[in-house]
Order: structure tokens, then sequence, then C-alpha cells
């Protein structure tokens, strides 16, 4: 299985365009304490030929420049070797990039009820994919099973959702009559055995979960907030971490206390938010994570299972 880190921010990217915290400042200040990081995103493939896309992000025409992998045949006009969206959630950094897809052919978007609900009725994503190449709906299994190709054919991947609860997205909020609003992705490649857990957004962890967490060899986990409070710490906002629907890296109930005892080869943090302290490459933050064992995501990064 190959996988590629297209983009490792949360929404807005880093610098985001209209922020002046400590994080951004340092972004666009060229002195190389912050890397630039587009929205969250990631391409896997177990041929290298045939790619799918775990959320796909507002900035996926410039992840797709940068991974030529991801660009099209060159024995071909037109073409995309991309053969399907993994949604985890209905957040705008997550589907945006869809509606960027429509100029190809009709493809799958993998994507709960709940998902599935959102974005039909609060941002018109069917209808307006419908006007161009249209899209299939494909409701993700709870069991390990076979993840196809555009045409069908076997890619040589298994996966599952994991649901992960939360609400809804904030423009879905007032019409949504569904619930578990979030997922994660298990994968499993059927030739080599290696085994990824994708869970960009995670808001509360269960019993369930903890014990599914140390069935992988790469791990990509929530790095939104580094605490509870960061909006409001760094003046960016006043809502709490949770109430966004993430768990915080730090504290006695953070994430990496538990990703810490766990023994998996590769332990990464995306989806990190703008105003989160571990963007810093000499920050107290970046080190106790790169203490505990674990990574922090960069735009581009690369493994193999």
């Amino acid at each position: 299985m190959h996988i590629r880190l297209l983009g490792t921010a949360a929404g807005g990217g880093v610098p985001q365009w209209n922020c002046n915290c400590l994080v951004c400042k340092e972004a666009r200040s060229g002195s190389g304490r912050v890397r630039h990081r587009t929205q969250s995103s990631v391409a896997i493939s177990a041929d290298e030929r045939n790619w799918f896309l775990v959320n796909a992000s507002p900035d996926l025409r410039v992840q797709i420049e940068a991974f030529p992998p991801l660009q099209p045949p060159g024995d071909r006009a037109r073409g995309s070797p991309i053969q399907a969206v993994l949604l985890t959630n209905a957040d705008l950094d997550h589907t945006l990039g869809v509606f960027l897809l429509r100029e190809g052919e009709a493809f799958p978007v993998h994507a709960t009820g709940a998902v599935r609900e959102s974005l039909q009725q609060g941002s018109g994503l069917a209808q307006t994919m419908s006007a161009f190449c249209g899209l299939t709906w494909v409701k993700p299994p709870l069991e390990f099973s076979p993840l196809s190709n555009r045409d069908t054919s076997d890619s040589g991947l298994l996966y599952r959702a994991i649901p992960l609860g939360g609400g809804p997205p904030r423009y879905a909020a007032a019409t949504s009559t569904a619930s578990n609003h979030v997922v994660g992705y298990h994968f499993l490649d059927q030739k080599t055995g290696g085994r990824l857990l994708c869970l960009p957004d995670v808001p509360t962890i269960n019993q369930e979960i903890k014990t599914l967490l140390s069935d992988c060899e790469v791990l990509l986990f929530d790095g939104t907030f580094w605490c509870e409070n960061e909006m409001q710490q760094r003046g960016a906002g006043e809502t709490p971490a949770s109430q966004m629907g993430h768990m915080p890296i730090s504290g006695p109930n953070g994430s990496l206390v538990l990703l810490k005892a766990l023994n998996v080869k590769h332990k990464i943090y995306l989806h990190i938010n703008n105003t989160n302290l571990i963007l810093l490459e000499n920050s107290k933050e970046r080190a106790t994570v790169l203490a505990a064992g674990c990574v922090v995501g960069e735009d581009g990064m690369e493994l193999t299972l």
C-alpha cells in the first residue's frame, strides 16, 4: 500500500488567508520554522496506478500538481487515476474538492447516509455534479470489503468505515436529521497485509476505538488542536475543541496519552489547525509530540506498507 499525505492542515490551511496568529505570522515570515500546509487529504494505492482519496480538500488541484501519480495519463488527452473519494464527514475542508473533479468522468463518492444527507441538503453537491460528470454514492461497509476501482475491478485493497459519532457540519446543523456524522477508514492491502487507519476527525474515543488503534502499521490521527481552549488562547475564536468535534492532543484525556502507549510503527498527526503550536519546528509542544514517538504530518509525506 502506498500512502501520500496530500495535505495536513485543518480548514483554512497554513497560513490561513485572514489569520495573523503566531503560527501564520511565522509561516509568512520565511523563517522556515513553520512549513506551509494545504488542507487535509490522503491518497492511497495498492498498485501506484489506481488511487483513492480520503477526503477532497479545496486545495486538491494544487495537491494533484504536486504529485505526478495523480496527474492525467501521458497517453491520453484527458483522464485521471483517481478512482473514488472516501469522505470522513461533510465538512467543507473535506468536500469542496469534489466540485473540482466535475470536468472528469463520473466517479464514486463513499459516504455514510448522514454525510450524504448533509451534502445534498446543505451544499447541493449531487445536484451540481449531475450537471457535469455526475457521481455515484457508495455506502461504506462496517466490515472489511473489497474497495473497487471505477470500472469495478479489484483495487487490491479492503476497507471499512469506523463510526466515530460527531455532529453535522455548521452549514447543515439546522436541517440534519441524522446522527453519527463522522467516520474514519481502515484499509488492508490484500497482497502485503499492510494496514492503515485514517482518523482525521475524532470527536471522542470509546473503548472499542482504543482497542482498534493498535490494528495498523500507520495511524493517521486528528491533530487539530493542542489544547481544549486553543482558539480562545490564540485570539482566533471562542469555541472549545470538543465542541468543534476534535479531541485535543494534550492533557490527561488528550490523544497523546493514548498514542504514546501504542505499539504502532508510524503514528502521525494530521488535520492540524493553524493555531496549533506543534507546527512550530522548535516549540515545546512539538518536542513533546516527538518524545512520545509521534510525528507531525507534513504535505508530501509518503509511506509504503
